[in-house]
């Protein structure tokens, strides 16, 4: 009986003559096989990649093209080297450091360990990818959740390996770096601190997460997995931020810049918006911010503030790890505590 129903699609018939049984899976191919626009599909596979080779063959010809690969090489070759030190150390980090030891470390009082967790960020040269397990981490073994995100935004921004680049990308220049150390803590000081007065619990949904070594398993090991997934999934997003300084520096026109760069106030919520959707590395966003030359150095601090904090693939880990109510409200926070630090420590330094 169940047989009769699948082919026939009717309860209680009679079994389908053998050549009816036979056409009933031809009937059904069209749903399950080829679909029905498939010839549309076709053509456009065969047409679209010879029109792309086609377009991108004719612009390789031209300035703009020279000039955009100039440009992406030259971001991606400048910051290659800071992203392999960087997730290089992170591995070592989380591999060969205790977990239990940035919880010691901090005081009792959650209003004095916010900002001690703040400088504790140089202890973790990574980017921001890394920051957000290791705060979940610590909140789970006990540490004040705004200790734990005071750490998480001051880690990426404040550690040698980033203010290290940050000097290399714009030499002869050490106020920025002392900006951008200075802005950068102060924001993550401040938003623990506003956790502290503000914040619900039921907005955090800490997730369990591993993060150091692990009993039984082999220390380098952790440390080779840990560096291969930090430097490819990083590098990936390097070479797509690269890519997009290049496009943007090249495609936007000049009256644009001008219209952006030409006010104060526009130019720094233009590169803070920028920041977030780049999503550039925070060892590597040093060299596209210096490669912006259009705008002040103002505007160019509250990118490289801004881009480590917020940014679109740290919203996706902080709401995957913490909850979609967290980030929605921790982002947008932070992204005008980044912007108004910036602009009142660059105004001061810069």
């Amino acid at each position: 009986m169940q047989k009769t129903e699948v082919l026939t699609g009717e309860p209680g018939a009679t079994p389908a003559h053998p050549a009816h049984s036979a056409a009933a899976p031809a009937d059904e191919a069209p749903a399950h096989g080829w679909p029905r626009f498939w010839p549309a599909l076709l053509l456009g596979a065969a047409v679209l990649p010879g029109a792309v080779v086609f377009v991108v063959g004719r612009w390789s010809d031209g300035q703009a093209f020279q000039a955009w690969r100039t440009v992406c090489l030259a971001v991606t070759v400048q910051a290659l080297p800071f992203l392999l030190l960087g997730t290089a150390l992170s591995g070592a980090i989380n591999a060969f450091v205790p977990a239990h030891v940035f919880s010691r470390l901090l005081p009792k009082r959650a209003a004095l360990a916010v900002p001690v967790a703040g400088v504790a960020g140089v202890v973790l040269p990574g980017c921001e990818c890394a920051s957000v397990p290791v705060a979940n981490s610590l909140i789970s073994r006990g540490v004040t959740p705004a200790a734990a995100f005071a750490f998480l935004l001051s880690a990426p921004a404040v550690n040698p390996v980033v203010l290290t680049a940050t000097a290399i990308a714009f030499p002869g220049n050490p106020a920025m770096v002392w900006a951008r150390l200075l802005a950068s803590l102060v924001t993550a000081a401040a938003m623990g601190w506003l956790w502290l007065l503000f914040g619900r619990e039921k907005w955090l949904r800490p997730t369990v997460r591993h993060t150091g070594h692990r009993p039984g398993h082999s220390r380098w090991a952790e440390f080779r997995q840990g560096f291969q997934h930090d430097f490819l999934h990083a590098g990936g997003f390097l070479v797509l931020g690269a890519m997009a300084a290049a496009t943007f520096n090249v495609t936007v026109p000049r009256t644009v810049l001008d219209a952006f760069s030409g006010s104060p106030w526009l130019s720094v919520l233009f590169l803070a918006a920028l920041a977030v959707l780049l999503a550039v590395c925070s060892e590597a966003d040093a060299f596209v911010a210096a490669s912006l030359t259009g705008f002040s150095p103002l505007a160019r601090l509250t990118f490289m503030v801004v881009g480590p904090m917020v940014d679109l693939k740290l919203i996706a880990l902080q709401a995957g790890t913490f909850g979609r109510a967290f980030a929605a409200r921790f982002s947008a926070a932070t992204a005008v505590v980044a912007i108004l630090c910036s602009t009142i420590v660059g105004g001061i330094l810069l």
